[in-house]
C-alpha cells in the first residue's frame, strides 16, 4: 500500500509549533485515513467547531491543510475516502471527518464510549460535539486480536485492507489507539498521541516544557501514558529497520517520514 503524509493543522504554540500528522493509503479498495486534522468546517467557524482552547494551540486554519484538500490535490476525489481510522476524539483529530460524509469512522469502544455514548464530566471538557454533528458512520472496534511487535490485542483491520493494524494504547484518552501501516519497505507505526515530541523516546531531543505540561493536563490515566512512553522508547531504540515510530504532533517526524518514504 502508498502511504502518503500529510499535515492537516500547524499550530503555532509558543516555544513548540507542531503539525497534525496524517496518513492517507491507498488500498485496492479505495483511500483510508488515519486521522482528519482540522477540517473545513474548522477553518468556516473556529469558535463554535473548537472554542476556546484554540486561542492555546494557535491552530493556522488554512483550507489548503485540510485533508479534503490535500485529497483532491493528490488527484482523487473526497468520495474516494472510503474509512477513517481516528487515534482518538479529541479536537485536532476529528475536525476533518465531516468533510467526508460517506466514510465509515473507525474507533476503539472505549473511546467512542468516552467521546459520544457515556462521557464523563472531564471528557465532555474536552471533546467538541459539532465536529461530528453531521452524525458519522461509527465503527466501534474491541481490543482483541494478536501481538504485533510486543503489543498485545492488536486487531488487524483487513476488511479496511491487509496491513492495517489498529494497537490500543489508552492513556492520553480512554480509549486512544495507535495505527499501524505496512507501507511495503517499512511498517508506518502512527503512534497518535501517545507521545508528543521525538525527545520522548529517543531519550536525547529536549521536550519543551509546554508539551509535557499539556500532556500531563489533559492524560485520563497520566501512568499509563508513562508507560506508553517506556514501551515505544524501547521500541524506538531497538532501531529495527524496518519499522518508523511517529506521533500526530512532532514537526521533525513529520518531516522525516515525508523525506523518507
Amino acid at each position: 500500500m502508498k502511504v502518503h503524509h500529510l499535515n492537516c493543522g500547524t499550530m503555532r504554540m509558543p516555544t513548540a509549533p507542531m503539525v497534525c500528522h496524517v496518513l492517507l493509503i491507498e488500498t485496492d479498495d479505495g483511500l483510508v485515513l488515519v486521522d482528519s486534522g482540522f477540517g473545513s468546517h474548522d477553518c468556516d467557524h473556529p469558535a463554535g467547531r473548537i472554542g476556546a482552547f484554540r486561542h492555546v494551540i494557535r491552530p493556522r486554519l488554512l483550507h489548503i491543510e485540510t485533508a479534503a484538500h490535500h485529497v483532491e490535490a493528490l488527484g482523487f476525489r473526497t468520495q474516494d475516502v472510503r474509512h477513517i481510522i481516528v487515534t482518538h476524539f479529541d479536537l485536532d483529530h476529528i475536525g476533518g471527518v465531516s468533510d467526508f460524509p460517506h466514510a465509515q469512522i473507525h474507533v476503539t469502544a472505549a473511546e467512542a464510549f468516552g467521546a459520544i455514548h457515556n462521557p464523563s464530566a472531564r471528557e465532555k471538557l474536552r471533546y467538541r460535539k459539532p465536529q461530528w454533528a453531521h452524525g458519522p458512520h461509527l465503527v466501534e472496534h474491541t481490543p482483541n486480536g494478536e501481538a504485533w511487535r510486543g503489543f498485545a490485542a492488536a486487531q488487524p483491520l483487513d476488511d479496511i485492507g491487509p496491513g492495517i493494524v489498529l494497537v490500543p494504547m489508552p492513556g492520553h484518552t480512554r480509549g486512544h489507539t495507535a495505527v499501524a501501516v505496512d507501507a511495503g519497505h517499512r511498517w508506518v507505526f502512527h503512534c497518535g498521541d501517545a507521545f508528543y515530541h521525538r525527545g520522548t523516546i529517543d531519550g536525547q531531543s529536549n521536550v519543551p516544557f509546554i508539551l509535557r505540561a499539556q500532556e500531563a493536563l489533559l492524560a485520563f490515566d497520566r501512568k499509563q501514558v508513562q508507560a506508553n512512553h517506556h514501551r515505544l522508547a524501547e521500541l524506538h531504540q531497538r532501531q529495527e529497520p524496518d519499522l518508523l515510530v511517529l506521533c500526530s504532533h512532532d514537526p521533525t517526524l513529520f518531516a522525516h517520514a515525508c523525506n523518507t518514504a
